[in-house]
């Protein structure tokens, strides 16, 4: 078994990975890297038709972005997805068609990609050509898995993205049985110092934070990803809201957002079972909240921001690199009263990174702004912290390999002298091919 790597290798973005024996070559993901140039798997066109199937972990766009240029390109097989990943992707593509416009991409392309996906749910053995596939729930996002792939005597698991702790939506990462010779794990979090406090005390904290804005009169930006943190955010507002233990102001829900919390509620049955409970045994149904004011007009954010009273808008996208949050920010980053906060990761080279590292002097639509607004983060994270991503590797039976992707280079290499103790431990070149 060979594995190659095209993205994702020393860095957070366009995850890519082929796996090939003799007589099949499957790819593992297929993203886009967003920033202020957006970059793709160093994939060449010419190996698409000796592809054989496409899997996807979830449908984050860092994972996911690149099947319409694949499909575009000529690619004329399946990609194999659970159910809300599909439903996800077709909703977040869709999104980042109409913002990017990449030249690359064909209608014809589109609707190929559309009518090519195959659903297994998880832990349901599938085959393509010799190889034995499996998803195991990943607790990152709806839909996510970590992904098996046996060709009998050898078995790798890619944990794609992956969360072990418990969130408001989902339970963590499925650890328990897990098999494996190979692993290639994420390290968005696999420094020493990545540790995460309880979700409960984090949200304390934030409920703290934006009652004292609210308190003054100003009003709070949440940029966030569509999916996941979102979701995530809303919930827990929601249930604050209603305990009373933040005031009753209004929560503006804009962007792809609202799209997305359609897909959590047709899809509740991923989620924890007591979420599950809470819709099916009583008539309050969260993802459908009165609290929430969904902006559906673009005369309703002039209201927002000109309005007097203070009120908390969730908003894309979550690294300030496009989407509603520009206007919000343009709008409302000059007084002082104002407040953002910060709940996902920020990648290198993104707005939300330079902010969120204290740059105050920004540029939007060629615009300059003068941040007065306080910017505060909050690690509401979907990914595993350090701690996490050991848990990983020890509940493996078998590891002896293990590649490390999916994090900024310094973050790789903490998690490889860690790994390295216990397993042979490469953080793969970009380009780099390994056997194993």
């Amino acid at each position: 078994m060979k594995i190659s790597f095209f993205g994702a290798a020393g860095e957070v973005g366009r995850s890519c990975i082929m796996v090939s024996t003799d007589n099949t070559r499957i790819l593992l993901d297929a993203g886009v890297k967003i920033g202020a140039q957006d970059e793709y798997p160093h994939l060449d066109d010419s190996m698409l038709k000796d592809i054989d199937g496409i899997v996807v972990s979830h449908a984050h766009l860092d994972h996911s972005g690149y099947l319409p240029h694949i499909y575009s390109a000529g690619y004329t097989g399946s990609t194999y997805v659970t159910k809300p990943t599909m439903e996800l992707i077709t909703v977040l593509i869709s999104d980042y068609m109409r913002i990017s416009n990449p030249s690359n991409v064909t209608q014809s392309g589109l609707k190929k990609m559309a009518a090519a996906f195959k659903l297994y749910d998880y832990r349901k053995e599938f085959r393509i050509n010799e190889l034995k596939l499996k998803f195991i729930p990943a607790g990152h996002i709806l839909g996510s898995a970590m992904i098996s792939v046996s060709d009998g005597k050898n078995t790798l698991l890619y944990t794609g993205d992956i969360n072990t702790a418990k969130s408001k939506l989902f339970d963590g990462a499925e650890l328990k049985g897990l098999n494996a010779d190979t692993l290639i794990t994420e390290s968005t979090y696999g420094a020493p110092n990545d540790a995460f406090q309880k979700e409960q005390d984090i949200i304390r904290e934030m409920v703290k934070s934006i009652k004292e804005t609210i308190k003054v009169g100003g009003k709070i930006i949440i940029p966030s990803f569509a999916v996941g943190r979102a979701q995530e955010v809303l919930l827990f507002l929601d249930d604050n809201i209603n305990s009373g233990a933040l005031p009753k102001v209004p929560i503006y829900v804009d962007g792809m957002i609202n799209k997305a919390m359609r897909i959590h509620r047709h899809n509740v049955i991923y989620c924890r079972k007591e979420l599950q409970s809470r819709i099916l045994m009583s008539e309050y149904d969260p993802f459908k909240s009165k609290n929430f004011v969904v902006v559906d007009k673009k005369g309703t954010r002039n209201k927002i921001v000109t309005e007097e009273e203070s009120s908390i808008i969730v908003t894309t996208s979550g690294m300030l690199s496009g989407g509603p949050v520009f206007f919000y920010l343009s709008k409302l980053a000059g007084n002082s009263l104002n407040k953002m906060i910060m709940v996902g990761y920020q990648a290198e080279g993104t707005l939300g990174r330079e902010m969120q590292d204290g740059n105050r002097h920004i540029t939007i639509d060629k615009t300059k702004i003068d941040v007065q607004l306080k910017v505060e983060t909050y690690h509401l994270s979907a990914h595993a912290d350090r701690k996490g991503l050991e848990s990983v590797m020890s509940s493996i039976n078998g590891l002896k390999n293990v590649f490390i992707v999916h994090g900024e280079k310094s973050k790789s290499e903490s998690l490889k002298e860690y790994a390295n103790r216990k397993y042979k431990t490469i953080v793969p070149e970009l380009e780099g091919e390994y056997t194993i």
